[in-house]
């Protein structure tokens, strides 16, 4: 059996440790993130969600995944 092997990112500040060659867009499924309601940041840059399929997380990648919230 071959052993999956982990890489560190920050999700929103927090250290976590994901599979290699994770894709953003398997990040916000696992997390169960509803993504009509987020933005998300890599590294410092929003990126366009009809690309989080394309995008592979790299060790010490920074993602922020911010919630817009409904209000008055």
């Amino acid at each position: 059996m071959r052993k999956i092997k982990k890489i560190e990112i920050k999700l929103n500040g927090k250290a976590k440790s994901i599979p290699e060659n994770y894709k953003v867009s398997d990040l916000v499924k696992n997390l169960k993130i509803p993504i009509k309601k987020v933005a998300i940041e890599l590294n410092q840059e929003i990126i366009d969600k009809k690309n989080i399929s394309k995008i592979i997380l790299k060790k010490n990648d920074k993602i922020e995944i911010v919630h817009f919230i409904g209000g008055g």
